[in-house]
């Protein structure tokens, strides 16, 4: 078994992405301040580097190894985010990477991370198991295999940006945080623990891969079946016996969202805050909204996860010409 991630590894991650990672905007909106009955606080990670959260992870576990470690480069396996995090941080650390990633990821995503200069290699999302490829390519070029979310080092950089965002609101009453397989709430939950201990933090997920959800109900991990949702950065089959660990103690609950609700909270955040956010971003600000009542006149925290989504899909979404 992994040895879990502290504060202090959180800590010592915002240190090694100083100067690498962008630090990201917290937004507000009065409009949605007014219609919740609650103020928002928006980590908007849709502005990192790669247009998203995994960023932080990925150069974080990156930079933790040893130098002739390193060298030899990187193999990771996702749908698309963690695949450009770990390429750019691969990039500007100077050394290889090869990713594993589904046939069907976003061709938007696919593009980003061969830009980056990695070498991608794709899979069939729903017959052949990426983790046993990505397995395979890191022991036959000698290269560390980084999982997206499923690693001490991903963990403590993905709570960055939590750590963050309670450095400039001050402490908050609840935080909202998309949950795919747990590295971001994981480490969200490290920090709001350690710098606002009063903060309910909530997982979210798409109502079709509720696995998380199952989980902390069965009280052991439960896997599904590849989930058919809007929401590919969450399209897991499984946390993993770490972050299911590091959630059980620092989550209060894992709620869901359907994905509709995901279409009309994108279309509240491009007309509203002029921003672009994908599906699997827009997670917590749904969630958030849907649960406001519980929070009237609270301080309340949502991590939008990223910004990376197709522009011919996001037009069909806002035009209803997709189905949500």
């Amino acid at each position: 078994m992994q040895v879990e991630p502290d504060f202090s590894d959180v800590v010592a991650a915002s240190v090694r992405l100083k100067g690498h990672a962008h630090r990201t905007p917290v937004l507000t909106s009065r409009y949605l301040n007014a219609l919740s009955g609650v103020e928002l606080f928006f980590k908007a990670e849709n502005f990192q580097r790669v247009g998203a959260f995994k960023f932080r992870g990925a150069l974080n576990a990156i930079l933790s190894l040893p130098e002739e470690v390193r060298r030899r480069g990187v193999v990771a396996y996702s749908s698309g985010n963690h695949a450009q995090g770990v390429a750019c941080a691969a990039q500007l650390a100077g050394i290889p990477a090869v990713i594993v990633m589904p046939e069907d990821a976003p061709a938007m995503k696919q593009a980003a991370t061969r830009d980056y200069g990695a070498h991608v290699v794709l899979y069939d999302r729903y017959t052949e198991d990426r983790q046993a490829i990505g397995s395979a390519l890191a022991a036959e070029r000698g290269a560390t295999l980084l999982p997206p979310f499923d690693h001490p080092d991903i963990i403590a950089g993905q709570g960055t940006a939590a750590l963050e965002l309670f450095e400039e609101t001050g402490p908050l009453d609840a935080l909202f945080v998309p949950v795919g397989g747990g590295g971001l709430a994981s480490g969200c939950g490290l920090a709001a623990q350690a710098v606002a201990p009063g903060c309910t933090v909530i997982g979210v997920e798409p109502a079709a891969g509720d696995d998380a959800r199952q989980s902390f109900a069965a009280g052991h991990i439960v896997q599904i079946d590849v989930p058919k949702t809007l929401a590919d950065g969450a399209q897991t089959t499984a946390i993993s016996p770490l972050t299911f660990g590091l959630m059980r103690r620092l989550l209060r609950e894992i709620i869901t969202v359907e994905d509709a609700a995901l279409v009309a909270t994108m279309r509240t955040l491009a007309e509203r805050m002029k921003i672009i956010v994908e599906p699997t971003g827009c997670l917590g600000v749904a969630a958030a909204l849907a649960a406001a009542s519980q929070w009237q006149g609270k301080r309340v925290g949502v991590i939008i996860s990223g910004g990376n989504v197709d522009m011919a899909r996001f037009s069909r979404l806002m035009q209803g010409m997709e189905e949500g």
